[in-house]
């Protein structure tokens, strides 16, 4: 009994093989989105800050920062990449460019940073100084940007679609900051009332980007536990024991900013009701950073509650992180770097649990 054999070319294999391996590729491999819109604050900023400084001296222009993965300070409040910067290399678009000093003259292909440090939800007077880059003035930049590269008022009311993703920054832990560093408490009505400012203009904020231009996709992260961050360690030092949790964080700015988070949570959901043909991503960078302050050792991280760059203490912030004063160690082995913000080990530890899960609701749409 003969047998017959199929004969294939060469290029007919390379052809097959080609479509196996596509087919069979991470599904990562296609980014849903071409442009990425930036807003927030310190973790968040890729240079505005430091543009707004000027020719005026700042450690922020000056080693350490940026020492990690630039190499030399970029404006950024770490020793390397910030959040932005992970979302979009996990997204395969180039590094998102501030959007000061080429506002009025860039195109911004991939999209733009509007993040500011120090920037609250609330403008002056609660933070005086803060109107100088608050939310609101963030919006008012986006809108002359909208306005000088879309013509006409369809266009603008269509600026942003399915391809383009709105990223918030943690907005409102700097309004929080201030309003305690004031001396107000956590608890009561001031404080609700404090709760409800923010989340209102956040919300407005959403609303805002939704029926002026279009947005489709947000992911709205909610605060840090920042009840366990050096700077909020030391400036709210209690000789209290039961102050401190089982982590040695301080409870009650814990407990403050589970409260945002869990309203913030709310009002996405009631956001979503509204419109439905919008995907509101809650990314929760609360539950993500407990993951390394709870288990450091997973991460390779020594003591999540202390400084890498700053003075002695406690927490190492006896002094601001600048080029004279002490880098503690390898910065990969810490997740806070100044005090307020934190390393790049911990910002892409936060990000990647929030596009790998299981840290975002719904799940992060990374792929086509």
């Amino acid at each position: 009994m003969s047998s017959s054999h199929l004969s294939i070319s060469a290029p007919a294999v390379i052809i097959i093989v080609s479509i196996v391996l596509l087919l069979n590729s991470h599904v990562g491999s296609c980014s849903c989105y071409k442009r990425i819109f930036g807003f927030g604050d310190g973790t968040m900023d890729t240079g505005n800050f430091v543009h707004m400084l000027g020719k005026a001296p700042s450690r922020l222009k000056e080693l350490p920062y940026g020492k990690t993965f630039f190499k030399n300070a970029t404006g950024r409040m770490s020793d390397g990449r910030v959040l932005i910067d992970f979302y979009a290399q996990a997204l395969q678009l180039p590094l998102i460019p501030p959007i000061l000093p080429e506002k009025d003259s860039g195109q911004f292909p991939h999209g733009a940073n509007f993040a500011v440090m120090g920037a609250t939800a609330l403008g002056a007077p609660l933070y005086p100084g803060s109107s100088l880059w608050c939310l609101g003035v963030q919006m008012g930049w986006f809108d002359e940007m909208v306005y000088l590269r879309a013509t006409g008022d369809d266009a603008r009311k269509h600026f942003l679609g399915d391809s383009d993703l709105v990223l918030m920054g943690e907005i409102g832990g700097n309004d929080y900051f201030a309003y305690f560093n004031a001396g107000n408490k956590p608890n009561g009505n001031a404080a609700d009332e404090q709760i409800t400012d923010v989340l209102t203009y956040i919300m407005h904020f959403v609303e805002e980007l939704i029926l002026d231009s279009g947005a489709k996709v947000f992911v709205i992260p909610n605060n840090f536990p920042v009840g366990c961050w050096a700077s909020y360690l030391s400036r709210f030092h209690s000789d209290n024991p039961e102050d401190y949790d089982e982590h040695k964080c301080l409870r009650w700015l814990n407990n403050f900013t589970q409260k945002h988070n869990e309203r913030l949570r709310w009002e996405v959901n009631r956001l979503r009701n509204f419109y439905p043909h919008v995907k509101l991503i809650y990314a929760d960078y609360y539950g993500a950073a407990m993951e390394f302050i709870k288990n450091p050792g997973k991460f390779g991280i020594d003591d999540p509650i202390v400084a890498c760059c700053g003075g002695d203490g406690p927490y190492h912030t006896s002094m601001e992180c600048n080029s004279t004063t002490k880098i503690w160690g390898d910065p990969g082995r810490f997740a806070n770097w100044d005090g307020m913000h934190m390393t790049e080990k911990a910002y892409n530890i936060i990000v990647q649990g929030v596009i790998n899960g299981p840290f975002a609701d719904p799940p992060f749409p990374r792929s086509c």
